[in-house]
C-alpha cells in the first residue's frame, strides 16, 4: 500500500493527490494531440472542484496557471493563455509605498482636510457657509472620539483656520456649532442603528 507521506510533496495541495497523479500521467503522453485532450480534461475536473469560483475573473486562466505549476512547467501543450513564468512564481509583489501626505491633526483625517480646502476655494455665499458649518461640526465630532469629555468650540475654529491656511476664519462668539451633547447622542444613535442592523442580518 502506498502512503501519501512517502509520495512527493504536492505543488498545490488544494487539488489533492488524484489531480496531481493525472498531471503526472499527462506528462508521460507522447502524442501531442492526445496530451492536449488530457490537459483539457484535467482543467475541466479542476474547475468542477471549485464551482463557486466560476464567476471569478480569469478563472480559466488561473486553472491553466495551476496546471503548469503542478507539472513543474514541463507540460508541453497548447495553452490558451500566456502562462505564468516559473521565475516569477515566487517573486515578491512590489512594495506599496506609504502615504507621504503630511497631516497636521490626524484625528480629523485627510477627507476633512480636503473638504476644508474645497470650502476655502468656494465663492462666498450660503452654500459655502453651510459646508463650513458641516465641516466644523464633523471636526467637533471627530475630536470627541479622542476626548469624550468635552471640546471647546474655539479650539475647533482655531484648527479650522489653521487647516485652511487662514482662509476660513470664524468668530466663536457668532459662529455657533452644535452642542456637544447633541453630537454624542447622534453618534450613539448611529452606533445603535448599526448594531441592530448587523444583528438582524445575523439572525
Amino acid at each position: 500500500m502506498k502512503y501519501n507521506t512517502n509520495a512527493k510533496p504536492l505543488a498545490l495541495p488544494e487539488y489533492g493527490r488524484n489531480i496531481q497523479n493525472m498531471v503526472d500521467h499527462c506528462l508521460t503522453i507522447e502524442n501531442r494531440e492526445e496530451r492536449n485532450r488530457c490537459a483539457n480534461a484535467i482543467i475541466s475536473i479542476m474547475g468542477n472542484l471549485f464551482p463557486h469560483l466560476r464567476d471569478v475573473s480569469d478563472f480559466k486562466h488561473i486553472l491553466w496557471d495551476h496546471l503548469a505549476i503542478m507539472a513543474d512547467f514541463k507540460l508541453d501543450v497548447d495553452y490558451p493563455y500566456e502562462i505564468i513564468k516559473k521565475e516569477n512564481l515566487h517573486q515578491r509583489p512590489p512594495r506599496i509605498p506609504y502615504s507621504e501626505t503630511e497631516m497636521i491633526y490626524r484625528h480629523y483625517g485627510q477627507t476633512l482636510e480636503r473638504l476644508i480646502n474645497k470650502a476655502a476655494m468656494m465663492e462666498d455665499g450660503n452654500e459655502k457657509e453651510t459646508l463650513i458649518f458641516l465641516i466644523a461640526n464633523q471636526m467637533k465630532k471627530s475630536f470627541l472620539i479622542w476626548n469624550k469629555d468635552s471640546v471647546d468650540n474655539q479650539k475647533i475654529l482655531k484648527d479650522l483656520a489653521e487647516l485652511s491656511e487662514m482662509r476660513i476664519v470664524r468668530n466663536p462668539d457668532t459662529f455657533r456649532l452644535a452642542d456637544t451633547s447633541d453630537l454624542i447622542d447622534t453618534a450613539a444613535r448611529n452606533t445603535n442603528k448599526k448594531n441592530k442592523k448587523n444583528h438582524s442580518r445575523k439572525g
